[in-house]
């Protein structure tokens, strides 16, 4: 293991908290979850909150030092309006509704959020999706990992962070200004070896949860970021 990577190990960890509304009657569709979680993702770091001497700007600047860790929980009714009374970005789709807050130590959970279910979401898509437009960034899943809804969401908002590193600060504006349009989207195992050759920005986990260390789960495909 490298010096870096070693360095960014000791660092203080930090995580940031996702939180997903589920409730009993009409949850959301899979993919859609997974877009709007990618989303929340991209809403807070380009949040003016996060920046320069904006409120989050620290944590931001903490997490983003050591491991990007993101972790998705569930909440309906009661538990849901309490968790929205926290700081932090509600973001919808077209059934879904996600929450991101600012980062928090990884020992550090509100106890608003702390209480809530994080492991065996489970959501379907009540068809199957369209086509992506590929003149719009599209994420791709692993077409051989099986993972949680919760676990999908949290590595397409990975793969989305990737992408909005790897972006110039013109490309970054444009994609704010049109919402941060994406799809997610499963390939056929040939696209996807296709795509991982590709040198396009991809996801490859850590290990903590349901998948082993070093799995690839996403890649972000941005037209910008297309050889």
């Amino acid at each position: 293991m490298s010096e870096v990577m070693d360095a960014r190990d000791e660092a203080p960890q930090y995580v940031l908290p996702m939180v997903v509304r589920l409730e009993k009657v009409e949850p959301p569709g899979f993919t859609d979850a997974l877009e709007t979680a990618a989303r929340a993702v991209l809403m807070i770091l380009a949040a003016e909150r996060s920046t320069g001497e904006g409120v989050w700007a620290e944590a931001m600047e903490a997490w983003q030092d050591a491991r990007i860790r993101k972790v998705v929980r569930r909440a309906r009714g009661g538990e849901w309006r309490k968790a929205t009374e926290l700081p932090g970005i509600t973001v919808t789709g077209a059934t879904a509704e996600v929450r991101v807050y600012p980062p928090i130590p990884l020992d550090g959970w509100p106890k608003e959020l702390l209480k809530l279910q994080v492991s065996g979401t489970s959501l379907e898509d009540p068809e199957p999706p369209s086509e992506p437009d590929l003149t719009e960034p599209v994420l791709w899943l692993n077409p051989e990992l099986e993972m949680s809804a919760g676990k999908a969401m949290a590595q397409c908002g990975h793969a989305a962070q990737l992408a909005w590193f790897d972006l110039s600060d013109e490309a970054r504006k444009l994609w704010r200004e049109s919402d941060f349009v994406l799809s997610v989207r499963t390939p056929s195992a040939a696209h996807w070896a296709t795509l991982l050759a590709s040198g396009l920005p991809v996801v490859q986990d850590a290990g903590f949860t349901e998948i082993d260390p070093g799995s690839y789960t996403v890649i972000a495909d941005h037209p910008v970021l297309r050889g």
